[in-house]
């Protein structure tokens, strides 16, 4: 015999059925579309937000305050501009003749996103709670299994350590960048100064004059 529902079970399914419905009413086209709205006017943010903070720090102050300022309103007015655009173009496809299907793959797309938050939320609470100390509304939930094995799925696709691996291979370029430039560099002995006196001149030593100097001094004094 099946176990009965518990209220995670309910929790999961209404959240299914709303993010599926909310997703059916409004179209698979604007949903993806507002997705690639929020997606532009972060672009937004990171591309224009450079060009715009001397000028803004100049007529607000504090700097935090005005770079705050500056990223929260250019985010919002794109984002205000392309989802009005989007919202129009999602109203005409939704009266055209493939609304129907629209609206369906709305509800499938709705389902999905629904499915993902769940998944997302179990994980903060697996990170949060230990296995023993789960309330028997949630040990004892039919969608349990669904949500673990989902969620090793989602973790097996990240690095196993993201936080130490980013910082190693930028040291290791640079030391591989760093290795040629200090080799190419010439070593003391191969500067043009260095080249030994007798190529320059020809000449006695002065170790020689002085010996040929006392030489000559005692064959006079003789």
């Amino acid at each position: 015999m099946a176990s009965p529902l518990t209220a995670l079970d309910i929790m999961v399914i209404v959240i299914l059925l709303v993010s599926g419905g909310l997703a059916m009413l409004r179209g698979f086209t604007r949903e993806v579309l507002s997705i690639v709205s929020w997606v532009a006017a972060a672009a937004a943010v990171l591309f224009a937000f450079p060009a715009f903070q001397p000028q803004m720090r100049e007529m607000v102050q504090p700097k935090w305050l005005a770079d705050i300022s500056l990223a929260a309103g250019i985010f919002l007015v794109v984002l205000i501009v392309i989802s009005f655009i989007t919202m129009k173009i999602s109203d005409k496809v939704l009266d055209s003749k493939v609304g129907a299907l629209d609206r369906t793959l709305g509800f499938i797309f709705g389902v999905v996103r629904g499915f993902v938050l769940v998944v997302v939320a179990y994980l903060f609470f697996v990170w949060l709670v230990p296995p023993k100390q789960y309330p028997d509304w949630i040990a004892n939930a039919r969608s349990l299994p669904i949500m673990k094995n989902a969620g090793a799925r989602a973790m097996s696709w990240l690095p196993d350590d993201p936080k130490d691996l980013m910082p190693k291979s930028r040291k290791k370029t640079k030391k591989t960048k760093a290795a040629p430039t200090r080799k190419a560099k010439p070593g003391p002995a191969a500067k043009p100064s260095a080249v030994p006196d007798s190529k320059k001149d020809p000449g006695y030593k002065n170790s020689q004059r002085q010996g040929m100097q006392q030489l000559l001094e005692s064959t006079t004094g003789q």
